[in-house]
């Protein structure tokens, strides 16, 4: 039987969330039914919220669930009701990415976790009154009370843990860690610049200084955002409203440039900048997504010396592996999560999303009565 929840509403592009009551379809074999007990506010929600993202309205959206498993569909074999999970994106399992580890590529990415607002079989997840919503984002849309998820996005963690403090990890820490611990993976001595000190740069920032690189370089805007980043692994912090970027990184790096930069803004001046920054045979790792379409300008000559540009989605995670492995790392207090987040109540949804949109607030996460 259907369950009545509740959950935050979209009912178009520019339109506040509402909390409503709605109904949860049953799971099918392959569905977890997850009582959530705090979710990420991610800027890819946001978008959504005000049309960056072609995301179907009235919908619900979400994607940085954590829970407990209530119910579980006929086929699931990873979970059992009473276990904690973190919900991240899903994959259909099947292709030639998801077959060699690398379901963060499925070749269905986009219509299972972004786009479609639909089950693959075009059913819906979610229904108000008669009418149905746009749900099953990333697999899960948690802006709810329960949620409905892929067991393929579901990651069972340890009955201690803190489920307010790892929801992150879903979606924006591992997007940052990823691009560093499985992307990047720096050899020691290695220069890198993180552009943007939101949460998917702090993260990268916070990898990487569990590995052997030598600077961290950190460029924003933000004198708060960039004060944080010196305090969790930045070895020099740049703010590019009143520096020239390229020059400091030239001094910093006695006129070589960077072995590697991450961008975690999305802003094509700011990758194009990242492109001249890097020195022969260094890489420039692209992790913040911009508008549909976007294109950058690339000097092909300076690109000829070995540099490369590499777009990273979910940090190339293969979440049931990464994602114990990042909770392990905040539980023996090595990844400094905390310093991210700030808590709001599941009603104070949109001043949440603001605090994302105004850029005052690093990573919000809801906590669900």
């Amino acid at each position: 039987m259907p369950k009545a929840i509740q959950a935050a509403v979209l009912d178009g592009v520019g339109s506040d969330f509402h909390i409503q009551e709605v109904e949860l379809d049953d799971p099918q074999p392959h569905e977890v039914v997850v009582k959530v007990v705090a979710a990420g506010v991610c800027g890819t929600d946001v978008h959504v919220q005000h049309g960056g993202i072609p995301f179907p309205l009235p919908g619900v959206v979400g994607h940085e669930g954590a829970g407990i498993v209530e119910a579980v569909g006929s086929a699931v074999t990873t979970v059992v009701p009473g276990d904690k999970v973190l919900l991240t994106f899903s994959s259909c399992g099947n292709c030639r990415s998801c077959l060699s580890a690398h379901p963060a590529y499925c070749e269905e990415f986009l219509s299972v976790n972004l786009l479609g607002g639909r089950r693959a079989d075009g059913s819906t997840t979610l229904r108000r009154g008669a009418g149905e919503l746009s749900a099953h984002f990333f697999a899960q849309s948690s802006f709810a009370t329960y949620a409905l998820a892929d067991e393929r996005g579901v990651t069972k963690v340890p009955d201690d843990a803190d489920l307010e403090l790892l929801a992150p990890l879903g979606c924006g820490v591992q997007t940052g860690a990823g691009a560093v611990f499985n992307v990047l993976r720096p050899e020691p001595g290695t220069t890198l610049v993180v552009y943007g000190a939101g949460a998917v740069g702090l993260s990268a920032v916070m990898a990487a200084a569990l590995s052997p690189v030598a600077q961290i370089i950190v460029v924003d805007i933000v004198p708060s955002r960039l004060a944080l980043a010196a305090e969790v692994g930045a070895t020099a912090v740049i703010d590019s409203r009143s520096e020239d970027v390229e020059e400091v990184i030239a001094r910093l790096t006695g006129g070589r440039g960077a072995d590697a930069a991450i961008d975690a803004t999305g802003v094509v001046s700011v990758l194009e900048n990242a492109s001249r920054v890097v020195a022969p045979s260094g890489v420039v790792i692209s992790i913040g997504a911009p508008a549909p379409g976007a294109t950058v300008a690339l000097d092909v000559n300076h690109m000829l010396n070995g540099r490369r540009y590499i777009g990273v989605t979910e940090g190339d995670s293969n979440p049931r592996l990464f994602l114990p492995a990042l909770v392990a790392l905040v539980q023996q207090g090595r990844l400094p999560v905390h310093r991210l987040i700030e808590a709001y109540e599941f009603a104070d949804i949109n001043a949440a999303a603001e605090g994302i949109r105004s850029g005052a607030t690093v990573k919000p996460v809801l906590r669900f009565p």
